[in-house]
């Protein structure tokens, strides 16, 4: 076995060479991508540099044009059922919360579990009920989305997508729709859940939480991973020109 594949062996979300077209733009270009069991590692770099391609291409919402994705050590399968199969061990949670504004928070945290996974609705509930104490948020099990906070409904999602019990989290920019007031409880959140031991991959732009959080930190920029390391070396002292010039932009 040569060094690359014990290298994907041993991944748990596993991108190599990945290559995905918007028509004549390239918004990934032969990216490759390895994250451990239990890693967590933050994507940033500028709009349009392919950040959020890169983890609804994981996801497998957009499909690469060549290279691979797996996760767990499955393929990302182009079939219908092979993705939702696959989706079941992963969690997403976008940049929009995407409640569904007819149910209570509590229905839109059993909904899946009952009709994707066949959970009897008394253990889903009993789930969903632990996954918002999880998120600080059990108190508003039986409101609906709109008589909620930005902050709040973001953390319904993030409950929400834990009631599938993933085995890796994604997210995609989870605090950019928030009023900054609310991003903190978001942020908290999501830290408790890296403490757990969660595998996580978050596209944002808070280097606070990167700081704190990330295992690994990774620059994109023009669909390319340019430049990748661990928080501390990453912002003390990167390698490459274009991520001193974002940094700069960014934290100054």
């Amino acid at each position: 076995m040569t060094s690359e594949s014990l290298a994907d062996s041993a991944a748990f979300v596993s991108v190599r060479k990945a290559t995905k077209m918007f028509g004549p733009f390239k918004a990934l270009d032969d990216v490759d991508l390895r994250v451990a069991r239990g890693e967590r590692i933050v994507v940033c770099g500028p709009s349009g540099s392919g950040k959020s391609t890169l983890i609804r291409c994981i996801n497998g919402l957009d499909r690469i044009q060549s290279g691979e994705i797996s996760v767990a050590g499955a393929p990302l399968m182009s079939s219908r059922r092979g993705l939702l199969a696959l989706r079941r061990d992963i969690g997403m949670v976008f940049q929009h919360f995407n409640l569904f504004p007819h149910l209570t928070v509590l229905e839109n945290c059993t909904l899946a579990p009952m009709q994707v996974l066949g959970r009897p609705a008394g253990e889903a509930r009993a789930e969903a009920l632990a996954m918002l104490r999880k998120v600080r948020i059990e108190d508003q099990a039986d409101k609906y989305a709109s008589q909620l906070s930005g902050g709040q409904q973001q953390r319904v999602a993030i409950a929400r997508a834990l009631c599938m019990n993933p085995k890796v989290m994604l997210f995609d920019e989870p605090t950019s729709a928030l009023d900054p007031e609310m991003v903190k409880e978001v942020l908290d959140t999501m830290v408790a859940l890296a403490g757990d031991g969660m595998t996580m991959i978050c596209v944002t732009h808070e280097m606070g939480f990167a700081r704190q959080v990330a295992d690994r930190v990774v620059f994109m920029d023009a669909g390319r991973i340019i430049e990748e390391a661990p928080p501390e070396g990453f912002f003390s002292s990167p390698r490459h020109e274009r991520t001193r010039s974002f940094l700069a932009q960014l934290l100054h």
